[in-house]
């Protein structure tokens, strides 16, 4: 699975459409161009004839069959800094699956025949944005024409999976190792959730080994669980408090009598754009019914009503009710320091004004501070810093849209690049100007 476990994933997790893929279905038609010319050389016996060649004159270019050419290939990225790298375990099954060609309409399966190096999903890679300094991710050598037809699916899958990786463990570094919620699936096609979840957990795996935190994985969908195991969570949303008449509290508190205790109950606070008086609601409100339970001794539907968090998430066009205007309105706008200070405070002494027993004070004011605050909408780790700069009391962050980020220092595009060719069974540089072959202590000998 990772450097985590030294495990590797295969083809029973990532469920390869290998049939299109064994036909170029996924690969850019230049790759299928040249594996139809070099195939048509090897069948004509072929050998190269040209004039300009980049050989040393020791080397005869006599006899080298041009359509069986063997080369070394390597693919790396260019993203400045580390680069937690994921991807390779479904780009080697791809390699090992769809490497071959077509005998009329039987597949012949080389991948046997391919020298693959590889380095595990979750190692670092660094960059100064010179290819020339880069670390390798994955070596083949092979018979060119064998998997020339995979360097667009596994560039892609190590592109976009290390970019959402890498991203996540910015954005973790920002919040401090806070909490960070992986909201982004509605903003791209769902087909990625599976991939993106895993990406996500490696991020949090490599944040947890080095910082030794004990971060869980938190993912919003089934399906970007897949991979590792995990289940999407989720409490309320805007709609279903639109189901309620705009009622937060009544919506919480049906919610928490009907979906099981395991669930943490976070209350969605911003509808009425009032967070302040929709908290205070619904935290009475899941108190009181709580003591009663409570007092009912029964343990077990009490515990539907304990508050989790609170989640703000005001859109950047309005200014809560809370929030008294001091000028600027971009800062009075949207999430903003202002507003969770002032939601902090109104839950920290919310339990003052109640009228309960001496007996039930105490219990009160730990319930209410206890209450976490998440916030989402527009976080990337630029307003995270400046909210942990200034000690705003959140306690978690829901992210989306940017941790597919692909701009500026966040372009993660992986290339792949033929360094060398085998000529007369002897290994022979030739790569393109401006590339060479890379190294990286952490390639291991996959097969």
């Amino acid at each position: 699975m990772s450097i985590f476990d030294k495990k590797r994933l295969t083809n029973e997790t990532f469920k390869l459409d290998i049939e299109r893929m064994r036909r170029g279905w996924y690969s850019d038609k230049y790759f299928e161009n040249i594996g139809r010319m070099l195939t048509t050389l090897a069948s004509e016996g072929y050998a190269y004839s040209g004039q300009h060649r980049n050989l040393s004159a020791d080397i005869s270019p006599d006899n080298i069959a041009v359509g069986d050419i063997e080369v070394e290939m390597q693919w790396f990225t260019r993203r400045l800094g580390n680069t937690i790298v994921v991807g390779v375990d479904k780009s080697l099954e791809m390699l090992r699956h769809c490497a071959g060609y077509w005998d009329a309409d039987q597949f012949v399966n080389t991948s046997d025949k391919l020298e693959v190096w590889a380095v595990h999903d979750g190692v670092v890679v660094k960059s100064d944005g010179d290819p020339l300094n880069a670390e390798a991710v994955m070596k083949v050598r092979g018979r060119y024409r064998d998997f020339a037809l995979l360097e667009t699916p596994t560039l892609g899958v190590l592109t976009r999976s290390s970019r959402v990786a890498t991203n996540v463990y910015e954005t973790l570094t920002a919040a401090r190792g806070k909490p960070v919620l992986f909201f982004p699936a509605r903003f791209d096609l769902h087909e990625v959730q599976a991939a993106d979840g895993y990406a996500y957990n490696i991020a949090i795996q490599r944040f947890n080994m080095e910082f030794s935190s004990q971060i869980g994985p938190v993912v919003s969908t089934d399906a970007q669980g897949d991979w590792w195991g995990g289940a999407g969570g989720g409490t309320v949303a805007h709609a279903a408090i639109a189901s309620f008449l705009g009622d937060t509290a009544e919506a919480m508190m049906q919610f928490s009598r009907i979906l099981p205790a395991r669930i943490p109950r976070i209350a969605l606070v911003d509808f009425n754009n009032d967070s302040v008086r929709d908290t205070l609601r619904v935290i009475e409100a899941m108190f009181t019914r709580y003591r009663e339970l409570k007092d009912l001794g029964d343990e077990a539907e009490a515990a539907k009503y304990m508050l989790y968090g609170i989640r703000l998430d005001t859109s950047g066009s309005l200014r809560d009710v809370s929030v008294a205007p001091l000028g600027d309105p971009v800062l009075d706008l949207g999430v903003n320091p202002r507003l969770v200070f002032n939601v902090r405070q109104a839950l920290d002494s919310a339990s003052e004004n109640w009228n309960i027993s001496d007996a039930w004070k105490d219990a009160a004011r730990e319930y209410c501070r206890n209450v976490r605050i998440v916030v989402s909408g527009g976080f990337n780790p630029e307003k995270i810093r400046k909210f942990e700069k200034l000690g705003v009391p959140v306690d978690i962050y829901a992210v989306g849209s940017w941790l597919f980020n692909n701009n500026g220092g966040t372009v993660t595009d992986f290339t792949g690049d033929v360094v060398r060719v085998k000529v007369h069974g002897e290994w022979v540089d030739m790569a393109k100007v401006g590339r060479r072959p890379l190294a990286n202590p952490n390639l291991e000998r996959v097969w």
